[in-house]
């Protein structure tokens, strides 16, 4: 019996040993293994941080020259001081490891389709399709323009060692605790993973495009009707770069004439996957940056002054990492995008600068004629070409690694050829990311950071290729200035808008516009350059272009910049917190012209009220806001029901956009789209706006618990990489729209806040919604969410030496060489 119970006792062990040190799965999730996750001295205890002091311990990182200073402000940023660029650069990458390791790993991991060999099988489809969009062979390419210059491959090697080193003396105790919850290991960083992070912001801000919605539309409308719903350019909008004659003399390269018209396709293409979004979306843009600067004569001070902030999708942690970097050469502040060296948007003693995202569409879907069945070669003109293949090796956690091939043209990928139902499977793509650049970006930002004046700018821009952005400049001699800046291909009118015929070259792009004819524009007489992702320039620039772009934010800015005068930060802080819509404004009194407001019971009569005393602004404490956006949207749903028959059919259709809708309220009331296609008469504008009344009124009545303050209203989330709720910020409830300034919309929004004063001493204000550490068990999590969510700012601290003393310092930290 003493036996039995000894071996009983034994096997339990053994059970109990296994079950806590093996990988569990639940409901198709998978756990760690719980002993070690649990584990006191090594699980996630470890990552908890005490909720007052810090010690910051002095340290060695192998490849140093000399000694590096790090001084930490109170809201955690790192101030570096180094005698040389590599030094600064080497301990950049390992204090931005320090804090932000999982999000730079998961961020490379997503762009290089590895998710499913840390997640398994469910994001093998995720993996399989950034693979076969080609961007691990975008960031190869950039690697290999890259080391065109030795010097900027040394400094991208010397972040990539900081970086390392910081991993090398990890124990698996100290890892982050999201590589606990999901049981692997970091892996070294490389001058390729930072390529990485580049290319998986260049998705975000340059990979939208309807090719195929624009083909069905103008397949099913005709050409003249389709010019009447979809025209190109607002004639309300303000451009970034008004036409003052500057371009009435160029030498303009054409392309060759296009073989046939565009958009010619024959049948309704199909959606991708039969995937069809629930509702259309009433003006797309979602992604989009505010910047500007003003010029002396238009602040209090006489000195320049500098806005800018990026919208984004948030998350957490954020985007951005804050820092200072000091070497003899210069002095510079702003934030980085964690895994890549330098700062991105920022200042120094001399000039700031910052980005919009310019919108230009650089991405255009060709048809492969084949020439059998195989598929294996296409016919290009009078010429048979092969295709190259390129195999994909997706690692898969628990199981057999994926292997899937992929077939490369002279215009690019296939993304899409193994879906044999997909209308995209016999086009390949041809999209700027995949080219090999003719810089480094790093040389880019690096110039930014060191320059001194208005030809620094100029010249460190010519290096830049994507994602196209709008680069905002100022300096304390007086300049301003703002670029549009990329690589923009040369094509014919509406080439690109439509699927293309692969066959005949001359539908390829030949060319770039030339350098010097990119717009641009320095010191204009009005005192001000801006942007807000609307069009580059008017249509009389002689260079065809076409994209999706903002139409309300820059119009209400332009207003406020060119009626500004005597200027303030605090200025500048309203100008980025204005919850006004031009949208609204243009909306609202022509749907409350046309309603008919003699058919409406007291309860509605009650909201129209409320509509007519609104001020346009979506203040989180106000009603009007909720109850216009549920009006507008089911108003231009209505009004689109024609959309809803290729829509029902799997067919995806470009739905107009919204300022072209607006027109129509204001100017032809009338039109034959107003019509609903479901009753026997003929209805106008103004049967659509009473019906879409109503309804709108029926659906409050049925969900009362939606006709709330807006803040309460709408779903906002800052939702952490992972998609972990614990270590997500579900409780806020913020002002601001898409197309407002304060461009805040479910989880997208300004994703840093800076405004800069370039005086002798110059004074800078900032603050992003998170904070600088990753780790969900630091203060310094998510320490600036509630100011950025109430429209605080903070003090940049612009440290000139390492010995400056104030009371936002925190601490001293010396890394010597090893």
């Amino acid at each position: 019996m003493r036996l039995f119970r000894f071996l009983f006792s034994l096997a339990a062990t053994i059970c109990l040993v296994w079950f806590f040190s093996s990988s569990l799965s639940v409901k198709g999730k998978d756990l760690p293994p719980l002993g070690s996750f649990f584990n006191p001295f090594s699980g996630f205890w470890k990552n908890g941080e005490p909720s007052t002091g810090v010690n910051f311990e002095d340290g060695t990182i192998p490849g140093l020259s000399a000694p590096v200073k790090v001084v930490y402000d109170d809201l955690l940023v790192p101030h570096i001081f180094a005698e040389n660029v590599a030094d600064a650069l080497r301990v950049q990458g390992y204090i931005t490891a320090q804090y932000r390791l999982f999000q730079m790993d998961l961020t490379t991991r997503k762009a290089a389709g590895r998710l499913s060999e840390v997640l398994g099988e469910r994001t093998l489809k995720i993996d399989r399709e950034t693979r076969r969009k080609g961007m691990m062979f975008a960031a190869e390419n950039a690697l290999l323009g890259w080391k065109k210059s030795p010097e900027s491959l040394a400094l991208l090697e010397a972040y990539s060692d900081g970086v390392n080193a910081w991993i090398d003396q990890l124990s698996p105790a100290d890892y982050p605790i999201e590589f606990k919850l999901l049981n692997y290991k970091p892996e070294h960083w490389s001058p390729l993973k930072s390529a990485l992070v580049t290319k998986a912001m260049a998705q975000t801000l340059c990979s939208r495009e309807y090719d195929i919605e624009s083909s069905n539309a103008l397949q099913y409308f005709g050409r003249d009707t389709f010019d009447y719903l979809y025209p190109q350019w607002n004639p309300k909008q303000q451009p970034i770069i008004p036409d003052t004659g500057q371009w009435k003399d160029w030498h303009v390269l054409q392309p060759p004439p296009a073989p046939e018209a565009a958009g010619t396709i024959g049948a309704l293409l199909n959606a991708p996957n039969g995937e069809m979004p629930e509702k259309p979306e009433m003006d797309r843009y979602s992604v989009g940056s505010n910047n500007w600067a003003l010029s002396g004569q238009k602040t209090k001070s006489g000195k320049t002054m500098l806005s800018n902030d990026p919208h984004l999708n948030l998350s957490l942690p954020s985007v951005w990492f804050q820092v200072q970097i000091h070497t003899p050469e210069s002095n510079a502040y702003g934030v980085s995008l964690p895994g890549t060296p330098g700062i991105v948007i920022g200042f120094n003693e001399n000039t700031a600068w910052g980005v919009t995202n310019v919108g230009q569409d650089v991405s255009d879907y060709y048809t492969i004629k084949w020439t059998d069945a195989t598929r294996m070669k296409y016919q290009l003109d009078e010429e048979v070409r092969s295709v190259v293949l390129r195999v994909e090796d997706i690692g898969i956690k628990g199981k057999p690694s994926f292997l899937d091939t992929v077939r490369y043209t002279v215009f690019g990928p296939l993304p899409f050829d193994y879906e044999a139902d997909n209308p995209l499977r016999d086009c390949a793509l041809r999209w700027t990311v995949h080219d090999v650049p003719d810089f480094s970006t790093l040389d880019v930002f690096l110039a930014l950071n060191t320059g001194k004046g208005y030809n620094d700018y100029k010249t460190a821009l010519k290096g830049f290729d994507s994602p196209a952005q709008n680069f905002v400049f100022a300096s304390n001699t007086g300049d301003i200035a703002i670029q549009v800046q990329g690589k923009f291909p040369i094509r014919g009118k509406e080439q690109g808008r439509f699927v293309q015929d692969g066959s005949k070259w001359a539908n390829a792009w030949h060319g770039f516009i030339p350098w010097d004819q990119v717009p641009g524009m320095k010191n204009p007489g009005r005192g001000f350059v801006f942007s807000a992702n609307q069009h580059s320039v008017p249509p009389s620039y002689p260079y065809n272009y076409i994209g999706d772009f903002e139409d309300y934010r820059s119009r209400r800015i332009f207003d406020r910049l060119n009626n500004t005068h005597a200027a303030t930060l605090d200025s500048m802080k309203a100008f980025q917190l204005d919850n006004f819509s031009q949208r609204a404004a243009d909306a609202l009194p022509a749907m409350l012209f046309l309603l008919d407001k003699k058919a409406l019971n007291d309860a509605e009569k009650q909201m129209v009220a409320e509509l007519e005393a609104w001020d346009y602004r979506y203040d989180a404490n106000k009603l009007a806001p909720t109850i216009f956006d549920a009006w507008c949207d089911s108003c231009y749903a209505l009004t689109w029901d024609e959309m809803d028959i290729i829509r029902k059919a799997k067919k995806p259709v470009l739905y107009p956009d919204g300022w072209r809708w607006i027109e129509m309220l204001q100017s032809d009331t009338a039109s034959i789209f107003f019509d609903i296609k479901e009753t026997p008469g003929r209805e106008t504008a103004t049967d659509v706006v009473l019906e879409s009344f109503k309804q709108m009124e029926d659906y409050f009545q049925k969900n009362p618990s939606k006709k709330t303050n807006w803040g309460e209203s709408r779903p906002f989330a800052i939702k952490h990489l992972a998609l972990i709720d614990a270590f997500s910020r579900l409780d806020l409830k913020p002002g601001g729209h898409k197309t407002a300034p304060n461009a805040v919309s479910n989880s997208n929004g300004p994703s840093w806040r800076m405004m800069v004063e370039l005086d002798k001493e110059v004074k800078a204000k900032g603050v992003f919604p998170g904070g600088q550490s990753g780790n969900p068990g630091s203060r310094w999590y998510d320490n600036m969410v509630e100011s950025w969510a109430k429209g605080e700012y903070f003090d940049l601290q612009f440290l000139k030496t390492a010995e400056d003393t104030n009371e936002h310092l925190l601490g001293l930290q010396t890394f010597s060489p090893k």
